[in-house]
């Protein structure tokens, strides 16, 4: 009980420290139509500080394209009145971003401890980890793959039936530290392994035939500091040389065209490559794992957010990976099975052409590994909410995106290579 006490009190502490530090700040969408309304926001960006939700950064802006981005409560009038006047196509999508953050937690599940219809703090995903893996013993073990920078043991789930040379799939969660549902996905598909097999057909059949690697979070330390000091932190924690900045981006971090395109060598900006692929204790933690079960790993994916879309390779080249036309077909029935549930609607195709280009992604490394099906989710929503999703879509986020995960995994399982 008195643990439980410290616990709230320490939980009620760290939300005072957020208090308020939202209060008033909004977030825009604008649609430039012309390279001139791409100049205006790019002035805006190097006048002021703005947090670019989508796309990752300012250097990806192009006409037509959706830009939704934060700024400060004292500057939004003045940005208001700079679109306007410029007569860039505006709107506001969340006016006041703290009332979004205290909306995020609206969730009936009114439980102090873990809860798959909760956002959990990582002490909770942790502690859940262990649990998980001791009450299904026959189906779930647990291990540690390496340590964070802040030092936290990283935690992977193997999930299946043993069994003589299984293939396995690998899934990870939380590499940007703001994208809050892409760590209650992997815990959901646990739970959904854990809970259906034996009845559901589908379910059985993988996890007797296959092995599931699942990282549940792997950026743990900015996961933490989203919970402790700011709710917007994307990046990993780490200390940069000669920079007062914290923090690399983790997916931009891989030896994929590193540093190329869509990332920046600046340590201070959000898609901060590192100094050099694999700088990061905890991409490289997961790296090594990756190579060291190369001969039996068959497929990648891995969970972020938001846009509702289903990308595969690549991001760092306007190449199409080799085998694309299976890629794609793939990604348009995993969609159309996700879609099935909700009517929630999906965008897939190859990143740098879907979306725009990004250099050091996980996704691309791993299929220039050799995996040859390697997929990036971007899960709910569209920019309503976009990072503070509100509870009540953890459950239909999640019971949508299995569909879509049972159905690749489904397929890799019938094309073992």
């Amino acid at each position: 009980m008195w643990a439980l006490l410290v616990l709230i009190g320490a939980a009620a502490v760290s939300a005072h420290l957020q208090d308020l530090a939202f209060d008033g700040q909004k977030v825009f969408r604008v649609i430039p139509q012309n390279n001139e309304q791409v100049e205006i926001i790019n002035s805006l960006a190097s006048n002021m500080q703005v947090d670019f939700w989508q796309p990752d950064s300012v250097t990806l802006v192009r006409p037509k394209m959706h830009v939704d981005f934060r700024v400060e409560a004292d500057k939004s009038f003045e940005v208001e009145d700079l679109l306007k006047e410029s007569g860039v196509e505006y709107r506001v999508l969340i006016d006041n971003l703290q009332a979004a953050l205290d909306a995020q937690f609206d969730s009936k599940a009114r439980t102090a401890g873990h809860s798959y219809e909760k956002y959990n703090n990582w002490e909770m995903i942790a502690a859940w980890t262990a649990d998980i893996a001791a009450q299904n013993p026959d189906l779930v073990s647990r291990s540690v793959i390496g340590e964070t920078y802040e030092g936290r043991p990283m935690y992977l789930l193997k999930m299946g039936k043993s069994g003589p040379n299984k293939k396995a799939i690998f899934m990870d969660c939380g590499f940007h530290a703001r994208e809050w549902i892409s760590p209650a996905f992997c815990q959901w598909f646990v739970k959904e392994a854990v809970e259906t097999y034996g009845k559901d057909t589908v379910m059985t059949r993988l996890l007797n035939s296959l092995d599931f690697y699942v990282l549940p979070v792997i950026n743990i330390d900015g996961y933490v500091y989203t919970w402790t000091n700011d709710r917007m932190w994307r990046k990993t924690r780490s200390k940069n040389a000669g920079s007062r900045c914290i923090g690399t981006d983790p997916n931009r971090n891989f030896n994929a065209g590193w540093c190329t395109l869509g990332a920046s060598k600046k340590p201070c900006d959000s898609t901060y490559c590192g100094s050099a692929p694999e700088s990061e204790k905890e991409t490289k933690a997961l790296a090594d794992f990756i190579r060291k079960h190369l001969s039996t790993i068959k497929a990648y994916l891995t969970i972020h957010s938001y846009s509702q879309l289903l990308l595969f390779p690549y991001s760092y080249t306007y190449t199409l990976p080799s085998n694309y036309d299976e890629l794609n077909s793939i990604a348009y029935a995993a969609s159309k099975q996700l879609a099935s549930l909700y009517n929630t609607k999906y965008t897939y195709g190859p990143g740098a052409t879907t979306i725009y280009p990004a250099a050091g992604g996980s996704d691309d490394w791993a299929y220039d590994q050799g995996i040859k099906y390697a997929f990036t989710f971007e899960l709910r929503d569209t920019g309503r909410y976009g990072f503070v999703l509100p509870e009540s879509q953890i459950k239909p986020t999640c019971e949508e995106t299995i569909l879509a995960v049972k159905y690749i995994a489904n397929y890799v399982l019938e094309h073992l290579y």
